[in-house]
């Protein structure tokens, strides 16, 4: 299934894949578990060692490819100039520093993020020759405080919301706060009913519940195939016996 929106109420699930493009291992470990059908979609990183390869990858099979747009982790393509590495340093660092310096606005760094952004666009957009229709964020940067009060996400895109939690597993502050992020993601985005990650894988019975979300709402899964024991999971029985229950129920 292909990416939906809020907009439509159409029932559907998204199995995404971070890291697109990073390495030759996610990639690949990626590539594997999309053959096989319990990935629909994925994210890739640009100016990353395997970032070219996977976008001819993506062209020949129809791969459903987003930016995985990326403010803390080392650019290792060879495309890479002394600009984006003296910007991607400044707000690596900026965000390692402090749990909370992704909820506080630094307008030091606005030019940075500005630029780091423009020209992940701009690479997606020649290696893949198309703008992106989808964006998020290596380890969620998407929604720091210096991205989003800046208007930095092309308006009309599909952006990842934050993550949806089943009752109990949050304090009421914290749910507050991730709804408020999304309410203004809306105002000029698509966003999936509901966004969660693929482990803990046990209980059984997360999964299911969040897979029969699909039933009636669009929901995104984000996972990791380079990690083994989703990789395992995805190249599993059980991963496509649950995606089965919610395509012939809906």
């Amino acid at each position: 299934m292909g990416i939906g929106t809020a907009a439509s109420r159409k029932g559907a699930l998204i199995v995404n894949a971070d890291d697109w493009g990073r390495d030759a291992l996610n990639t690949d470990r990626t590539l594997d578990c999309f053959v096989r059908g319990t990935v629909t979609a994925v994210s890739a990183m640009v100016f990353m060692e395997d970032s070219e390869r996977a976008a001819d990858i993506a062209r020949e099979k129809g791969i459903d490819v987003g930016l995985h747009l990326n403010f803390t982790t080392r650019f290792s393509g060879r495309r890479v100039s002394d600009s984006l590495v003296r910007h991607l340093e400044k707000t690596s660092r900026y965000l390692g520093n402090h749990r909370l310096a992704q909820v506080i606005f630094h307008p030091g760094l606005a030019s940075s993020f500005r630029y780091l952004v423009e020209s992940q666009l701009d690479e997606f957009g020649r290696i893949y020759g198309t703008k992106p229709k989808r964006l998020d964020g290596h380890h969620h940067m998407h929604l720091c405080a210096n991205v989003l009060f800046s208007g930095l996400l092309p308006y009309g895109t599909t952006v990842r919301r934050n993550f949806s939690f089943l009752p109990g597993e949050k304090s009421l502050a914290n749910r507050t706060y991730r709804r408020t992020l999304d309410a203004i993601l809306a105002r000029h985005h698509n966003l999936t009913d509901y966004f969660f990650s693929l482990p803990p894988l046990s209980p059984v019975s997360r999964l299911q519940r969040i897979f029969a979300l699909a039933k009636e709402s669009c929901v995104e899964v984000e996972t990791h195939p380079v990690l083994p024991e989703e990789y395992a999971f995805l190249t599993g029985n059980e991963a496509l016996q649950l995606a089965a229950e919610v395509c012939h129920r809906t």
